[in-house]
This record gives structure tokens, sequence and C-alpha cells, in this order.
């Protein structure tokens, strides 16, 4: 049931944005910037962690669950670093997903040759 609830809820956020996608002249760039500042938004008034909770995986793998982790993140180091955990919280809260990202792209660039020069 956990993994219906993910798959459930991830693709109908996914959708939702395809929609957007395809019914406005917004660029994909603006739409993902968009969707990670509605994550923290959400998380900031408090809706997306019950959210969260009920969807699990589908909820915080999406961009949305991006911008709830940032705003976590942000949170508890305001609360113990003060206006500094401003700045600080954010790439703490990021580090591990974005290093990911990084080294798996340039594994897989490596792999699968790129026909660009």
């Amino acid at each position: 049931m956990i993994f219906f609830k993910a798959f459930l809820v991830g693709g109908l956020i996914c959708a939702l944005v395809q929609i957007i996608i395809d019914k406005t002249n917004l660029t994909p760039a603006r739409i993902m910037v968009g969707t990670v500042c509605l994550g923290v938004i959400l998380s900031a008034i408090g809706i997306y962690q019950p959210f969260a909770e009920f969807a699990e995986a589908g909820a915080t793998v999406p961009l949305l669950g991006f911008g709830h982790n940032l705003w976590k993140g942000i949170r508890e180091a305001i609360d113990s670093n003060g206006i500094l955990g401003l700045f600080l919280g954010g790439f703490k809260a990021s580090a591990v997903g974005i290093s990911a990202a990084l080294v798996f792209s340039f594994v897989i660039s490596h792999v699968f040759k790129s026909k660009m020069p």
C-alpha cells in the first residue's frame, strides 16, 4: 500500500506540473523553480509536512519535496545558529542530494560518451 500511495501522489504531482508545462508559456526552468518555491511555502505554513507523512516518497521525491527539505534545513539551522542559519541550513539539508546528482551525472557522462564537442 505504501508503494501505491507513493506512485499515486508522485504521479499526480508530475501530471499537474506537466499540465502547467503544456498549458502555459512558462519555461520548464521557471516551472521547476516555482515548484521548489511552492514546496518551501507549503512547508512554511505547515501544510506540506502532514502531506509528506501521508504520501511518503510520493511527496518527498518530486521538486516539491526538495523545497520542503530546504525549508526543514533552514528552520533547524535558524533555531540552532540564529540568522546565519538562513544561509547555512539550505546547503546542509540539500548537500547529499546535490552531491549525488553531480557524482552520478559525472559517472554517466563517462559511461555514455556524449556526441557534443
